[in-house]
């Protein structure tokens, strides 16, 4: 039966003139190429190298097998690099910057189809500069940056609503949302206990901004808690209210945890990206990451 392992090994020798040589390039002992000659000599019923002092000499029978193999020889391993290669695409250290209000419900999917992932936390502005210097690979953003270093993918949208803990009786409140009457619904929603991730409150703003037509609300948050998911596990267990990302807020309403006050049609929607920088050699892991959060954002 023809042993592969037998015509690798003959390349090196042929190729380096040495058995020592050889047995480096190989990673193998030089006793095993010097066996591993001898079985493919007793196969073939040629000699294919005369020693020397300094090592090896082919033979002409050898320069003839040289011949026949090398092509088809070279043709299989450029194809066991590949599957290696890929291999290596999906399962070497994948370094990706996300936002740690993000990473629980969207990032931390990412576990299971890797082996090897250095996560970072950071601004979305933050993680286009690291992307650009190419001292991260991937960057999960929710803006939009144009630039001739790097590849941006939409993955899929999020938006804003309002959420409560279960405690609270907002049946007043929605009925006020259900008709319309803003100025109601903003004097009930100033006079709850608030929760932020942030102490600028860029969530509540931004709500307030679509939805009532102001820069920003009257009222203050109660409690800072600069997490999105810490923050909405406090609020499950306590009472008051929140904006958050649909995202994020997701499985605790699914659970009963929270509940929905109102998720507004004039609330934007955000697009969720997948950044990185372009010749990376990360072709099936963006493929992997991108598949795992587009199912998670569908």
């Amino acid at each position: 039966m023809v042993n592969l392992e037998w015509y690798r090994t003959f390349k090196s020798v042929y190729k380096n003139g040495n058995f020592s040589l050889a047995a480096k390039e190989l990673f193998i002992s030089q006793p095993a190429v010097s066996q591993q000659i001898s079985m493919l000599e007793a196969h073939v019923g040629y000699k294919l190298f005369n020693r020397k002092s300094k090592g090896v000499e082919p033979t002409e029978y050898a320069k003839l097998l040289n011949n026949l193999i090398i092509e088809a020889l070279d043709r299989l391993e450029n194809v066991e690099n590949g599957f290696r290669s890929k291999a290596l695409d999906a399962n070497r250290l994948i370094t990706l910057g996300i936002s740690k209000h993000l990473f629980r419900s969207i990032g931390s999917t990412l576990i299971s189809k890797f082996d090897y992932i250095d996560f970072s936390f950071h601004t979305n502005d933050a993680l286009f500069e690291l992307v650009n210097a190419k001292k991260i690979d991937f960057a999960i953003v929710t803006n939009r940056y144009d630039t001739f270093d790097t590849v941006q993918k939409k993955l899929g949208a999020i938006r804003q609503i309002v959420v409560a803990s279960t405690n609270l009786d907002v049946s007043t409140l929605k009925n006020s949302i259900a008709n319309r009457d803003f100025f109601a619904v903003e004097s009930a929603l100033n006079e709850q206990k608030w929760y932020s991730h942030d102490a600028g409150i860029p969530h509540i703003k931004l709500f307030w901004l679509h939805v009532f037509n102001k820069k920003r609300p009257s009222m203050i948050p109660n409690y800072i808690i600069p997490s999105e998911h810490e923050m909405l596990e406090v609020l499950s267990k306590n009472t008051g209210v929140a904006v958050t990302w649909d995202i994020n807020a997701k499985s605790f309403l699914e659970k009963d945890q929270l509940q929905l006050i109102w998720k507004s049609d004039q609330m934007p929607i955000t697009s969720v990206y997948l950044l990185s920088a372009k010749n990376a050699n990360f072709s099936s892991a963006a493929s992997l990451i991108q598949d795992a959060l587009q199912e998670v954002l569908t």
